[in-house]
C-alpha cells in the first residue's frame, strides 16, 4: 500500500466556517466525524430530519442501505431527498446506494442524485473487507492528480453504470469507485478508515464552492 501522502491541511471550512453534518443512524458515523474536524470542519450528527435545516454539507456513512431507508422513514427520506437537491452531500458504501439513481441486487429506492447504476454487494465475500491500491484521477494539491490512493472495501457495492454527466473521481482495477455528479459526491469505498485526506477534502472544496455560489 502506497505511503500516506502529504495533505493540504487549508480546510474548505477554513473560510468561511462550514457546518457538516453527518447521518448519525447507523455505520461508522464518527470515523467521519473524525476526519472532517482534522481538516477543520465544524460538525453535527445528523439524527432527525430537522438537523437538515442547520448544516451546509451532508455525509452518509457506510452500513445497510435498507436499514437507512427504514431508520429515516418515509419523512426522513422525503426530506434528505430535498437536502440532496439543494446541497452538497457525499455517500460512502451504502451511502453511495443511497445516492443512485437505480439499485440492483434487489433493486431499492433511491435519492437519485448520481446518473450511476450501482449493484449492492456486487463483490461477494472475497472483498467483505480488503485494503487495495487504486488511483486518484484528479487532485487540487500534493500529490497531483492520477496518484495512488489507499481504499478499505467493505461488503462493496460496485457502479456497474456510470451516465453522461457523472465525472469519475477514482478508479480501482479500472473499475470506478469514487464520482461526483453536480453537487453529489459518492465513494464505494471507506475513505474515513485510511490515513489518506484527499477524498474528505475534496468534498469539503464541493462545499465550499457550493456555498460560495
Amino acid at each position: 500500500m502506497p505511503d500516506a501522502p502529504a495533505t493540504r491541511n487549508h480546510s474548505a471550512a477554513a473560510e468561511p466556517k462550514l457546518t457538516i453534518g453527518v447521518l448519525a443512524l447507523q455505520g461508522d458515523f464518527d470515523a467521519h466525524r473524525r476526519r472532517l474536524e482534522e481538516l477543520g470542519a465544524k460538525v453535527v450528527l445528523v439524527k432527525k430530519p430537522s438537523d437538515l435545516d442547520a448544516i451546509d454539507g451532508l455525509v452518509i456513512p457506510g452500513g445497510e442501505s435498507g436499514t437507512f431507508l427504514k431508520l429515516l422513514g418515509e419523512d426522513g427520506f422525503d426530506k434528505l431527498r430535498q437536502f440532496v437537491r439543494l446541497k452538497p452531500t457525499f455517500g460512502t458504501c451504502a451511502g453511495a446506494i443511497l445516492l443512485a439513481k437505480e439499485v440492483e441486487n434487489p433493486r431499492q429506492a433511491g435519492l437519485g442524485a448520481i446518473d450511476i447504476v450501482i449493484r449492492r454487494n456486487a463483490y461477494g465475500r472475497q472483498i467483505d473487507s480488503s485494503i487495495r491500491e487504486g488511483k486518484l484521477l484528479q487532485s487540487n494539491g500534493d500529490p497531483p492528480a492520477d496518484s495512488p490512493i489507499e481504499m478499505v472495501f467493505i461488503r462493496a457495492p460496485r457502479i456497474e453504470r456510470v451516465g453522461p454527466g457523472v465525472e469519475v473521481l477514482a478508479t480501482e482495477s479500472g473499475d470506478p469507485v469514487a464520482v461526483r455528479q453536480g453537487r453529489a459526491m459518492a465513494a464505494t469505498f471507506h475513505p474515513e478508515l485510511s490515513e489518506d485526506t484527499r477524498v474528505h477534502q475534496a468534498f469539503l472544496d464541493l462545499v465550499l464552492e457550493a456555498f460560495r455560489n
